[in-house]
């Protein structure tokens, strides 16, 4: 395959959003959540972890623990066992606790709207921030890279990064700033449903002809 210019790379993923607008019109963040705070409690636990399991955990989590001041002075002990099927469970309770007394000594209790701001509470990195500032509050600062944005952004030859940060980078050069929210989201289902990790459904797939990746029939 001839080196792609980064003009026709941007004309290739421009077709690439077209088809997954249409193949995914209802894509959404699958964590459960009713505000931002829940959101982001889900998205620390979903680390290493699936969507839903967290849905799982957090069902009767959120109903014993509302605010961040109940995730603070909660006993950690207690609060671990509450997340016990979630892997490093033990770890995601320090986190949680430690980002909760965060937010209630600096913010009231409530989630902050700049990527400085969350990356500086614990537990939470880039992408996890790009989750909540882009799901939660409708602000388009950032591409969610997870393992299957990751992993199509390679095989759709959109990025050869190896790391979520310059992934990141790749892909914000080639996807409109107003499509980034989702664009992950739209990945991210298509991931689940269509390009799995182990056996990606080339035949059936709504990108095949875009993606330089597709098995030859």
């Amino acid at each position: 395959m001839r080196r792609e210019s980064q003009v026709d790379r941007r004309k290739r993923t421009a077709q690439i959003i077209a088809a997954l607008g249409i193949g995914y019109p209802d894509a959404h963040c699958e964590l459960n959540h009713r505000s931002p705070f829940e959101l982001l409690i889900a998205t620390i636990l979903s680390a290493q972890s699936t969507d839903r399991q967290v849905n799982v955990v957090t069902n009767d989590l959120f109903h014993k623990y509302r605010t961040a001041r109940d995730f603070a002075e909660a006993d950690l002990a207690k609060l671990a066992e509450d997340i016990r099927r979630i892997g490093l469970y033990r770890s995601k309770a320090r986190n949680i606790q430690a980002c909760c007394r965060a937010l209630v000594d600096r913010y009231g209790g409530e989630v902050p709207r700049t990527m400085a701001e969350l990356t500086a509470l614990a537990g939470v990195g880039r992408k996890t921030a790009n989750v909540v500032l882009g799901t939660a509050f409708g602000l388009n600062l950032g591409i969610v890279v997870d393992t299957h944005v990751a992993r199509l952004a390679q095989r759709l030859g959109l990025s050869s990064e190896s790391s979520p940060v310059k992934i990141e980078q790749s892909l914000r050069q080639l996807v409109p700033v107003e499509s980034w929210t989702a664009f992950s989201h739209w990945l991210i289902w298509h991931g689940r449903r269509r390009c799995t990790a182990r056996k990606p459904d080339c035949p059936g797939c709504e990108l095949r002809i875009l993606c330089p990746s597709a098995a030859k029939p």
